[in-house]
């Protein structure tokens, strides 16, 4: 088992840069919402995804990304700062990428 990477992580950190008002829409309009330990048992339950990267948005908001290497579904979710946490995203096959050297664009 691999652990993230620093591109994952900036891929990550990067969905910070979302505008808060956004992501509110986008978890509302999925309707998946609960109490975070609840939603983390959930996605290693049924899907055998752990937590592979996390970051802060700007709001106080964390982000973060569970996936399974074994199936390679993946699931990103922000967890607000009444932790309540919402599923934002989902998907398949999941891939964990090598280190780009400093300095370099990815």
């Amino acid at each position: 088992m691999t652990r993230p990477t620093f591109p994952a992580v900036a891929a990550i950190l990067a969905l910070a840069a979302i505008p808060a008002a956004i992501l509110p829409r986008m978890a509302t309009a999925q309707a998946a919402c609960g109490a975070r330990q609840q939603v983390v048992d959930h996605l290693r339950t049924r899907y055998g995804e752990t937590l592979r990267g996390m970051g802060l948005s700007a709001d106080n908001r964390i982000i973060e990304v569970y996936a399974s290497e074994e199936t390679g579904t993946w699931t990103i979710t922000v967890t607000s700062v009444s932790g309540i946490t919402c599923l934002i995203a989902s998907g398949e096959h999941f891939e964990t990428m090598a280190r780009a050297p400093v300095g370099e664009a990815l």
